[in-house]
């Protein structure tokens, strides 16, 4: 039940202050930073805010004493202010050309003429996904002995794992682990194209894609993947296919909405949905809750934990062992791992060695990561330079959206926004960062030809 008993004035001061960046973010949306950095305080109220009204926080307060309670908001809010002047200043020294470009996102749902002026360019990209998917699923057919079944129809009763591998990856894990983020970057292209293409061929191409791809990842337990593979299609038919239809539009995105949140609950009662198909036994309970959604309640933990001393900040360890990740652990034995001394300090050690000592790891979220890595004062400042970082790469697929593969780099990447919440991890980035190579890859393919705008300029277009 959602319940403000017990709220602090910082509560409010947080929220007016995201609810104000927001709005000014909407007002330079023109410059290709303002949507980005909307979606950054919209994943900050739904982590934080959202998280403090939905799990109860008077039942936090029995856990954490009110200081503790008061000084989380305090850093929400020393995020907030530091994204504020960060987000617009590092995406001008970024993308300096940017301002005069303007947001090509922005010219699309303006335009009249945007579908058509995409069309050629859905057919290359649709080929060069399907290639990848393709290759990635023989594999996978080889890696399980051709079932079929579980990598292609797990709602029939069970679901393959082609590229499972242990938390203390060796050897050529670390392939797996890349074909998996490729894997997704390719079924979310499918959706995208689905909802862009007027062709009737193309269309029914992709959607047949996504009806023989999607269940790999929608009868998982995985939340993040879909929305990551769901949401940009839903973006880009709702904003794009349906533009100037604002009732059409509010009615797919509730429906969207619905269908997701019933999608969601059926995954957390019985946490693999092929298994509750294959033996009949799903009935929903009345009492199922989203689990996870509390980055309010660890930033609080970890607050409470650096006060009593069993656990220090790490001054960029953690940031580091984010950074190093794609470094293969053949190649560097001890590479630092992810989030263990945090586990450990929140009560999971005692986990296999192949799990690196740890029966699960704990999400800190985006502030309380920098609190763990700087500390209570300059943790949220460095969270909020990372995620201005992160604005500035989004504006740039943004304004230098020359071709379809930006559009669809820039959709997942706002998706992906959400996810990094828990986060800053290139592990949710890396459907983006391999995406980002294989657009490279075909715009270097066309390079020796004429590079086709997809839209004008909108200043030029504007005036």
């Amino acid at each position: 039940m959602l319940t403000t008993d017990g709220l602090p004035i910082a509560f409010w001061i947080s929220l007016v202050l995201l609810i104000a960046l927001s709005g000014f973010a909407w007002s330079r949306r023109r410059e290709a930073w303002g949507i980005p950095t909307m979606a950054v305080c919209g994943t900050v109220v739904v982590w934080y805010h959202v998280d403090a009204l939905y799990n109860d926080y008077g039942r936090y307060g029995e856990k954490f004493s009110p200081e503790l309670l008061t000084s989380a908001w305090w850093q929400i809010i020393g995020f907030t202010v530091s994204l504020g002047v960060a987000a617009p200043l590092l995406n001008d020294l970024a993308n300096p050309s940017a301002r005069s470009r303007g947001s090509n996102v922005v010219a699309f749902l303006d335009g009249r003429d945007t579908l058509t002026a995409l069309q050629r360019l859905l057919v290359p990209a649709f080929r060069i996904a399907a290639v990848l998917w393709i290759t990635l699923s023989v594999v996978a057919l080889l890696r399980t002995g051709f079932d079929w079944q579980g990598l292609f129809f797990p709602w029939m009763g069970h679901r393959a794992y082609p590229w499972l591998r242990d938390r203390v990856g060796g050897g050529v894990d670390f392939v797996f682990s890349l074909v998996e983020y490729v894997n997704i970057f390719c079924l979310s292209a499918f959706g995208i194209i689905a909802a862009l293409a007027l062709s009737t061929r193309l269309r029914l191409a992709a959607i047949s894609l996504v009806f023989l791809a999607w269940p790999y990842v929608l009868f998982d337990r995985a939340r993040n993947t879909m929305l990551a593979v769901v949401l940009p299609a839903v973006l880009c038919f709702v904003f794009l296919r349906l533009r100037r239809r604002p009732m059409v539009q509010l009615c797919v995105l509730l429906a969207a909405f619905i269908a997701l949140e019933g999608w969601f609950a059926i995954v957390l009662e019985k946490r693999s949905i092929a298994s509750a198909r294959a033996d009949g036994s799903y009935v929903k309970s009345d009492q199922s809750r989203h689990l996870g959604l509390n980055m309010y309640e660890e930033l609080c933990w970890i607050n409470a934990f650096i006060q009593d001393g069993s656990y220090q900040p790490n001054w960029g360890r953690r940031y580091l062992a984010e950074a190093v990740n794609p470094i293969p652990r053949t190649i560097w034995p001890n590479k630092p791992m992810i989030g263990i001394d945090y586990a450990l300090a929140r009560g999971q050690g005692g986990g296999a060695a192949s799990a690196a000592g740890v029966h699960a790891t704990i999400s800190t979220g985006m502030i309380g990561q920098g609190v763990c890595n700087f500390g209570s004062v300059f943790g949220p400042v460095a969270a909020a330079l990372l995620m201005s970082g992160w604005i500035a790469i989004l504006a740039r697929f943004d304004s230098t959206a020359d071709y379809v593969g930006r559009l669809m780099l820039y959709t997942l990447g706002l998706v992906l926004t959400f996810n990094l919440g828990r986060d800053i991890s290139l592990l949710v980035a890396y459907p983006l960062i391999f995406g980002y190579f294989i657009v490279r890859f075909a715009e270097n393919r066309k390079r020796n030809g004429p590079r086709p705008a997809i839209v004008q300029d909108y200043a030029s277009r504007a005036a």
